[in-house]
């Protein structure tokens, strides 16, 4: 059973399931969380009841980093042995095929920002600070950071961020796009179950490959990029979703299929 990393969902909002990251006071990302946060991520993925997903980390801190008492003695040749794992456990959000939304509440820093970056949107309470402060360590970002936020955000400003380690706040974050939305504190998992609830009833199989189209085309040239939209909207005319999308558009208009997820 998982300490510190749960897969919730509830029956007040059926279809989406909450990774939960509940280690106090600040959810420090301990190897023992980077592994459940990994594991709470393939459980998604793999539970046909779940439609979206919500990343959460409680009221008071989505995560302040990773947990630097347990890295400070890790030598140069030990580091180099888990180091990818490392980075896969903090990515594993993004691999789910799945809309995700990080709920950002309090500080999302170093390790709990890469994990937010792994989602396919970020919404955070306007008393949020995020930032990746690992070279006040003498580090750079390790959990995907240098990758996804200059995708994310551009290659001038991430630079900016990790050069510099500084904390930004919720307004600034929103205006240089590292997040979509900013709420009040207390509104912030509401409005990311919000979201997430639009997709309970979507066509699951179209969702992802939408997904898979963006985020393998951002690592290819625009060429082979279209020819993988190409392959994967193709693949699509063999589900039922798109007899059924295409039937039901035909037959009633827009906006009014009764999707199977197959």
């Amino acid at each position: 059973m998982p300490e510190f990393v749960t897969l919730e969902t509830s029956d007040d909002h059926p279809g989406v399931g909450t990774i939960l990251v509940a280690r106090p006071p600040m959810n420090a990302l301990s190897r023992q969380v980077q592994a459940e946060l990994a594991a709470a991520a393939e459980e998604a993925t793999l539970r046909d009841d779940i439609k979206a997903v919500v990343v959460y980390g409680g009221p008071k801190v989505l995560a302040a980093g990773a947990d630097i008492k347990e890295m400070n003695d890790l030598s140069y040749a030990e580091m180099s042995k888990v180091a990818g794992r490392l980075q896969r456990d903090l990515g594993a959000i993004s691999e789910i095929p799945k809309p995700t939304v990080a709920a950002i509440t309090g500080y999302a820093l170093g390790g709990g920002l890469e994990v937010a970056l792994g989602a396919d949107r970020r919404i955070a309470g306007d008393n949020a600070k995020l930032g990746v402060p690992e070279v006040l360590l003498g580090l750079i970002p390790g959990g995907g950071g240098t990758q996804r936020l200059a995708r994310l955000i551009g290659p001038a400003k991430a630079k900016d961020l990790i050069f510099t380690g500084r904390f930004v706040g919720a307004e600034e974050a929103l205006a240089i796009g590292l997040v979509d939305e900013v709420v009040a504190p207390d509104e912030v998992y509401n409005a990311a179950l919000a979201w997430a609830g639009r997709f309970t009833n979507a066509a699951s199989v179209a969702i992802a490959a939408a997904k898979k189209a963006v985020d393998q085309g951002l690592g290819v040239d625009l060429h082979t990029g279209l020819k993988i939209e190409e392959q994967l909207f193709a693949a699509l005319f063999a589900t039922e979703d798109r007899a059924i999308g295409m039937k039901s558009f035909v037959e009633n208009g827009p906006g009014k299929a009764e999707f199977t997820g197959r």
